[in-house]
This record gives structure tokens, sequence and C-alpha cells, in this order.
């Protein structure tokens, strides 16, 4: 079986070095997407050698003259702004080396990209809980909470971390879409009495197990007592921040989110650098090689707003019983009822997968097609891919049919030719349970991975 889906070709990676892939120009029409409006663009393009144009169409963070100087090398684009993907280059082990600095160390990373969009009002509760499917009034001042929106057919458009000031103050630290317009187009019809709109406030992520020493010594033994998803209100080297015990890695990690960052991001990053030289700190780009093994959902590649939380484990989000309305209510209660009732109303289902091939060790340029497992017409696509050192092979989350969602199903995986067993050659694959290594503070995704519960918290 040469390949399933095209021809070979050699083409320029992202490193500028040659590698072979397999493509095809041809758009997999027999794998159904009519529950899409528009559907996944599943071409197997390959690395394609282009260069990204740096100009001022998209915004840069506070800090991207710092992460260039840092060694950043290649950028993509996330909430209309410029996000580091690399500051280790390939020679010298790329990404994976940005992962064991990662798991063994502490790491620094840019996310400023997580734009804060802030609710400010007598309103802000009430408001709040109507975009939402938790409860917002459960979430009690200078704390916070992983949270998702869905828009009136019951799909996610943005899973932030929902961030509590105060009373009348919250902050959705926002995932790839535009939030705020969404915010702006809800409130014309509900007229609350809120503010809505970006601040200048920019976070940097503080990640790994030697975080907490780190994060002690440049604010003292108050952070040690900070539970997960705990803030607190904090100055260092004359900038206000916000400090969270949160992050996107499943490691131990926190973010700091700085106040007035356009004028105050050199004063954080260089202490942060400063302090964390006695801890071995390695700048590095946000690991979605470990995210992926804590079953971390990433939006935009994992999750949009055509997927329903029923299909990809966050079905512990709906909560059953909400005193009030929020959008997309009705369409969530109507996917119940089916589950429910035993039928399944999704044609494809989220879930891990482990599977053969050299291993991947960089981010996939294509969306790579899952296939019945003695090949045949593709029934599915991988959205995140890496190689787990700690489990020695190749981990995945994808979408699969709702019958081959079961752990131990098996499937193959038509990979580019880089990593493949032989040229065209599918590698064989299987349905794994989530998360593929636990998170260290275990997320209410890992805890309600069972199914749908009835607590708003």
């Amino acid at each position: 079986m040469r390949n399933p889906m095209g021809e070979a070709d050699m083409s320029a990676g992202s490193n500028g070095v040659a590698t072979s892939t397999t493509f095809s120009a041809v758009q997999p029409e027999n794998l159904d997407q009519s529950d899409r409006s528009v559907p996944r663009n599943l071409r197997q393009s390959g690395p394609t050698p282009v260069e990204m144009l740096i100009s001022t169409r998209v915004r840069k963070s506070p800090f991207w003259h710092l992460s260039h100087a840092a060694g950043c090398w290649r950028a993509t684009v996330y909430n209309r702004m410029y996000h580091p993907r690399g500051y280790v280059r390939p020679q010298d082990g790329g990404a994976m080396a940005e992962y064991e600095a990662l798991v063994n160390h502490v790491t620094l990373w840019d996310v400023a990209v997580e734009r804060q969009i802030r609710i400010k009002g007598p309103d802000a509760e009430a408001f709040v809980n109507r975009l939402i499917t938790r409860d917002a009034t459960l979430i009690r001042p200078m704390t916070g909470k992983y949270v998702i929106l869905c828009n009136e057919d019951g799909g996610i458009i943005n899973d932030p971390v929902l961030l509590r000031l105060s009373d009348d103050e919250f902050w959705f630290s926002i995932s790839d879409s535009d939030l705020e317009l969404w915010l702006r187009g809800v409130n014309v019809g509900l007229g609350m009495n809120v503010m809505i709109g970006e601040i200048d406030v920019a976070p940097l992520q503080i990640q790994g197990p030697k975080s907490e020493a780190l994060m002690v010594e440049m604010f003292g033994e108050e952070i040690s007592e900070l539970p997960y998803y705990g803030m607190l209100e904090a100055k260092i080297a004359d900038c206000n921040v916000v400090v969270s015990q949160t992050g996107f890695s499943g490691e131990k990690g926190y973010e700091i989110y700085l106040r007035e960052a356009t004028r105050d991001a050199d004063a954080l990053w260089n202490a942060v650098i400063m302090a964390g030289e006695r801890h071995s700190l390695v700048v590095t780009a946000p690991a979605h090689h470990r995210r992926i093994a804590a079953g971390i959902l990433s939006w935009g590649q994992d999750i949009d707003q055509h997927v329903s939380p029923f299909q990809c484990n966050l079905s512990y989000q709906v909560p059953r019983e909400k005193s009030v309305d929020y959008v997309g209510r009705r369409a969530l209660e109507a996917q119940r009822m089916e589950l429910d009732a035993g039928r399944n109303p999704f044609r494809l289902i989220m879930a891990g997968l482990t599977f053969d091939g050299q291993p991947v060790v960089d981010y996939a340029p294509d969306f790579w097609l899952i296939l019945p497992e003695d090949g045949g017409t593709p029934i599915g696509y991988i959205t995140s891919a890496w190689f787990s050192p700690e489990l020695d092979c190749n981990i995945a989350l994808g979408w699969v049919p709702g019958d081959k969602a079961t752990p131990g199903a098996r499937l193959s995986i038509a990979l580019p030719d880089e990593y493949a067993e032989a040229p065209g050659m599918p590698a064989s694959g299987k349905v794994v349970d989530l998360p593929f290594r636990p998170s260290i503070n275990p997320s209410a995704r890992e805890r309600g991975k069972a199914g749908p519960t009835d607590n708003a918290t």
C-alpha cells in the first residue's frame, strides 16, 4: 500500500532542511464532515516552505522583542498576535529539548496572546453567568476556573480561564478566538450594566517542577499556600501583577499577569530571568507535547465552534442544574437527553490514541488521517500528535467515529513519510484512555472525565 491519499514529495521543513512528506492536493470528501458549515481542510500539504511576514496587521506582544532576544526563531499567530513557538534550534534538540526543560526544571513562556477581556460593573456576575455553562456565582473573588462559552447551537466558541478579581470584576484569559466581539454582541440584547473590553494586561507562564521554588524566591512564602486556581495581588520590580496557580502544561505552574504591560514588560521579564538563573530557568515555547499528554485541548486545533462539550471530554462543564439560563443551554440539554437515552447524536468523538512509526518530535502541519485498522477510506483525523518519552510511543488527540472511540479499538494512521516505518505505509494505532499522563494538579477535566456531572462548580 503506497499511500492511501496521495504521492510522496520532498519539501523544505520549517528549519530549512529537506524532509520527505506524503501529501495529497485532494480533499478527502468521503470523510463525512456535514456537521460542520466549513469542513476542516484535510488535504495533506506537508511543511510547505514559506516564511511568515512580520507586519503591523498582526499585533506584537509587549514581550515580543524579549522573546526574540531570548532565541525565538519561529512563531505562529494566535488571537491576532505573534506567538513564539520555538527557541531551541533543531540541531540542538528542538522542541524535545524544551520538553526536557519543562518536565525536569522550570520554563518561562511568553503567553501574552492570552488576551485579557475584562467584565466590570454592577451586573458583572449576572452577565458572566449568562455566558458560561458553569455557575459563576460559585467562583469566589481572587480565584479562577477553566470555563467554556458556547454558541446557540452548543458549540464551544472559547475555553478561557476565568479570573474573578472582585465581586464586580472578571477577566477572561482567552483562547484563540475573538471573544470580546461576542461578549459585546450578547450584551446588545441583554443590556446589562457592565463595561466590556480588553485591558493592558499580559501574562507570562512559569511552568515545571521547580516553578514553586522560583516563585517563592520572587514573591515570598505566600506562594506555597496558593491553591490550584488561587490568585493573589503582588509587586515585583515595581511592577503590579496578579499571580495565579494555573497553566497549560499539566506540570506544576503559575501565571504572572502584568498590569500596564506595555510600559513594564522589560522590567518584569528581566526580574524573572535574573531570579531564574539559580533555578535553571529556560525560555521555551508552550509545551504542546506535555499538554497533549495531560489531555488538555487547544481551541482551534482540537476543538472549535462546531464541537459540543459532550464530544470532547468536557461534559463536566455542563451542570444538570443551574439557576439561570445561558447561551447554548437549550441545545446542550437536548444533546444530553439523546445521550441519556443511549443515542449518540455526534458523528465523531474526541479520543486519545497511541500509534507506531518514527517519533513525532515537532508540530504536525496537517490533520493526519485516521483509517480503519486494515487501511482504506479515512474515518477520522488527528488534531494533535507528539512523541511521549515516558510512554515511549507517539500519542495523539483525534476525532473518530463513536463505535471506534472505545479504548482498545484498533486503527491506522496515514503518516507522512518522515514518520512512517516505510514510505506510504500507515502506522498501527489504538484508542486509549485520557489522560496519557496525569497532571500534577489534576484538573476538573481529569476528575470529571467519567461523564456529565450535576455539580456546577
